[in-house]
């Protein structure tokens, strides 16, 4: 019924507009040229006049050239009729109009009326649709936005949820608490006022709500943050204490805010005052969730991926009680979480998902997704029928790495430049202790990069060690200092400039923060997320003297160089190995790590899998002619010019 009536009101708006735009901008009738009378009179003597229409007073009539004229009768002139007649002018008559509510006067008021009135519809419909939904009152700022799902419209269950157990097992308490409340009330227990999510993005927190709703079988209010606030002050707080009166009527049921720190952020920071919108609606919403009006039946979920930026009042107990993180999936739960994405994805028989889940440390739920989503498509891209390994192990490089750039044009002396430097990052970190092993090398260009070096960890890591640290830095080192010592220093290229700003990233920050330097286990850096927090403005930021600044400078610089050389000395014992690796990947473009272990035995690596036949014929029986000398000269090489960025698949964890 609700749609009939909107569709009749779009129609009747529609054909309201149309009429109005003719009646006032359409084809209408010319105005007749109105004459005094004794012109008029002029005109019937002289012969001018063809015909002519008297309506009491009023005379409407043509000219010969057949011009519309009118002129009014000022007094009852008896000879006018017997000389119109008498110059053969056609006479006829007409009865005065009779004045009432249609005449002209009447209806160019009605239409203004009724222009202002469609006016008026046009505007209550544009807004309604902007308020978000067509039933709404135009002047109800303050209702609630918040979507209502009803106990069967929430299909998700904890069997789609994995990778996150113990935080499934805290919010199976709440399904308990939703279905049998009399269970934990006998032993003097009370029902959470609120869960907050905490965890990074993509990690199931919204999936985990959905969850919960769908398990307890009770309506669920589902809302973002930034719906509380408009530009209209004390919306927010209105939509506040409406969807809490909306979930009182729903009781038991469940409330979820998505991305919540877009209202609770932390109060009294920047210039704004106290009665600043967004704090108006936090203010409310602390309220609701802990007034003195108890609000038994109704749990808050929230979900943040910065719990630092939100209000300590909102974080008490008594408002939100538990406090969940759910954090990035281990080897297992990306496994599990696998096995849920892939249920409806075809897959060939040779698909071992736990090599899938131990290469892709650092994925969350999201980027797992994705993974397999991607490997569907490059199977359908190919007409496969089903999914294999080559397929998964493509899409997982395509995240990791990018997506490859094959028709980027590059001469000889780029290609070989790039593979130095490359085979540069892959030497020095097989040779370095406490290194990543090295996933794959190639010279492919992906993404921003004209050639990539990945390196996967062989397990999860929560820590990393002082003597890892340094090793990245060297390997970080390895693909300028090979350009140095196979063209000449004068010709290094500004390939390098994201690995030497890592490694200056990392040596700062082992002086800096984590206190792994000869200056001691001191604090000296600044908290990168001071700048996003709303802190007040007259806080000082923390000073350090010239001196101490210097000796950060020279502790980071030793750091630098000492890892610097060690780089260099194993690629000058190694030279042979590079010119190997260098020349391989000219030849292959995509080294593996099975390739690799061979090339830093000494030997020549075997052509990789999925080779052409023709060439890998070829590379057989040349295999023995492979060129293992360097360029005659460093003039005789056109290095790139474009920056090269060197990718690593390991995502940093905060240590």
């Amino acid at each position: 019924m609700k749609d009939l009536i909107k569709t009749l009101l779009l129609w009747f708006v529609i054909i309201g507009i149309l009429f109005f735009v003719f009646n006032y901008f359409g084809p209408k009738k010319p105005e007749p040229h109105k004459l005094p009378y004794s012109q008029f009179i002029h005109h019937v003597e002289q012969g001018n006049i063809v015909s002519v229409t008297i309506a009491d007073h009023q005379i409407t009539g043509l000219t010969q050239d057949h011009k519309p004229f009118s002129t009014y009768l000022p007094i009852r002139d008896p000879a006018l009729l017997p000389q119109l007649i008498k110059k053969g002018v056609d006479v006829k008559g007409e009865p005065a109009p009779q004045p009432g509510f249609w005449s002209q006067v009447g209806m160019q008021a009605l239409s203004s009326i009724l222009f202002i009135l469609v006016l008026v519809l046009v505007w209550s419909f544009i807004f309604r649709q902007q308020m978000g939904g067509g039933s709404r009152n135009p002047f109800s700022f303050g209702r609630s936005r918040a979507r209502l799902l009803s106990e069967g419209q929430v299909k998700v269950t904890f069997a789609d949820v994995a990778g996150c157990d113990e935080a499934k097992e805290d919010v199976k308490e709440l399904v308990d608490f939703l279905k049998d409340p009399e269970k934990f009330q006998k032993l003097g227990g009370r029902i959470p006022r609120g869960v907050l999510l905490m965890g990074a993005p993509g990690t199931g927190k919204t999936l985990l709500a959905k969850a919960v709703a769908g398990e307890a079988k009770v309506p669920f209010f589902s809302i973002s943050g930034s719906d509380f606030v408009e530009m209209f002050v004390g919306v927010g707080a209105s939509r506040v204490r409406d969807m809490f009166e909306q979930a009182k009527k729903q009781s038991p049921c469940i409330i979820f805010i998505d991305e919540i720190d877009a209202v609770g952020r932390k109060r009294g920071g920047g210039f704004v005052g106290g009665h600043d919108e967004r704090e108006q609606t936090l203010n409310q919403l602390l309220v609701e969730m802990d007034g003195f009006e108890g609000k038994e039946g109704v749990i808050v979920l929230a979900a943040t991926n910065r719990p630092d930026v939100l209000d300590p009042a909102l974080l008490r107990p008594g408002r939100f009680d538990r406090q969940i993180v759910v954090p990035l999936p281990d080897v297992r739960g990306r496994e599990a979480i696998l096995n849920v994405h892939i249920r409806k994805v075809p897959l060939e028989k040779n698909v071992e998902i736990s090599l899938i889940a131990r290469g892709t440390p650092g994925f969350s739920g999201a980027d797992l997704a994705n993974l397999v989503n991607e490997a569907a498509l490059i199977a359908a891209r190919n007409n496969q029928k089903q999914v294999g390994m080559g397929e998964l192990e493509q899409a997982k490089d395509k995240i990791l790495m990018g997506a490859e750039r094959r028709s980027m044009v590059m001469t000889e002396e780029e290609k070989r430049n790039t593979a130095y430097h490359e085979a540069g990052h892959a030497i020095v970190g097989r040779s370095v202790p406490e290194h990543d092993p090295i996933h794959k090398v190639t010279i492919i260009p992906r993404g921003r990069a004209l050639g990539v070096t990945m390196f996967l960890p062989e397990r999860d890591r929560y820590s990393v060690t002082k003597q890892h640290l340094e090793s990245q830095i060297s390997s970080l080192f390895g693909g300028r200092i090979a350009e140095g010592l196979i063209f000449g220093s004068h010709m290094i290229t500004t390939g390098a400039a994201n690995d030497i700003k890592k490694a200056t990233e990392i040596a700062w920050n082992m002086v800096t923060k984590w206190g792994l330097s000869e200056l001691g286990p001191l604090f000296y850096s600044e908290d990168e997320s001071e700048m996003f927090l709303p802190q007040p403005f007259t806080m000082q930021r923390k000073e350090m003297s010239d001196h101490t600044a210097k000796l950060i400078d020279e502790e980071v610089k030793s750091i630098i160089n000492r890892n610097y050389q060690r780089a260099e000395n194993i690629l000058k014992d190694k030279i042979h190995i590079l010119h190997l690796m260098a020349e391989a990947l000219m030849k292959y473009e995509t080294l593996d790590s099975e390739q690799i272990d061979d090339i830093m035995s000494g030997k020549l690596p075997l052509p990789p899998k999925g080779w052409d036949q023709v060439e890998q014929s070829k590379a057989e029986n040349n295999a023995s002619q492979l060129e293992l000398t360097p360029p005659q000269t460093a003039s005789s090489s056109l290095i790139s010019k474009r920056p090269r960025f060197r990718r690593s698949s390991k995502k940093k964890e905060e240590t």
